[in-house]
C-alpha cells in the first residue's frame, strides 16, 4: 500500500525498459526481421548495463 510513493531505482527503470524492448522484439520477430534484430541488440546492450550496475 505504501509502495505507491516509492521511487524506482535506476536498475528497476532499466529492467522495465529491458522488458519492454524484449516484448517489442517478440512482436516484431514474426513480421519485420531487421527491426526485430535491432530491438534485440538494443536490449542486449541494456542487459550489459544492468549487469554492470549489479556488480
Amino acid at each position: 500500500m505504501f509502495g505507491i510513493f516509492k521511487k524506482k531505482s535506476p536498475i528497476e527503470k532499466l529492467q522495465d525498459r529491458y522488458k519492454k524492448l524484449m516484448s517489442e522484439w517478440h512482436e516484431l520477430s514474426t513480421t519485420n526481421r531487421p527491426a526485430s534484430d535491432a530491438k534485440y541488440a538494443e536490449a542486449q546492450c541494456l542487459l550489459d548495463e544492468i549487469d554492470k550496475l549489479n556488480n
